[in-house]
């Protein structure tokens, strides 16, 4: 599958800076060995490539299911299907680390929960300030 089967959106890419650091960190062990402006955007191009084909066959995949919404096991799937198998353990290995994370992300607190103050207090502040609102309006400009 190209981009052509996809509308040919020139505009598919991922950040050129993430992926020098990328390879960057992976050849930090060997010194010796550089890697090519062109060879980066070739492998940025592989990249875009694979994803499209992943992300398209899980698509089909969840299609087949009536899902609107591609999930994990989905993904897992369009891989088998498409005979990277191997990269399944991984994958799954990052949604596990990922889900954990998800679930021990500190909750965000509304203003409500952050103003430390009871329901009831709340609603006899706000009903001082609609008083308070109204008595300068009614007492006109000064």
């Amino acid at each position: 599958m190209s981009d052509r089967e996809f509308g040919g959106n020139d505009d598919l890419s991922l950040p050129k800076a993430t992926v020098q650091k990328i390879i960057t960190e992976i050849l930090h062990s060997d010194p010796g060995v550089t890697f090519a402006k062109d060879t980066r955007d070739l492998l940025i191009e592989c990249c875009v490539e694979f994803i499209t084909l992943i992300s398209s066959e899980a698509n089909e995949i969840a299609e087949k299911e009536a899902k609107k919404t591609i999930a994990c096991e989905h993904v897992k799937a369009a891989l088998e299907e498409l005979d990277f198998g191997d990269y399944v353990p991984a994958v799954l290995e990052v949604a596990a680390d990922y889900k954990k994370q998800q679930a021990n992300r500190e909750k965000k607190q509304t203003k409500i929960e952050q103003s430390g103050m009871t329901e009831e207090e709340l609603i006899r502040q706000q009903q001082e300030l609609f008083r308070s609102a109204t008595n300068k309006f009614n007492s006109g400009p000064q």
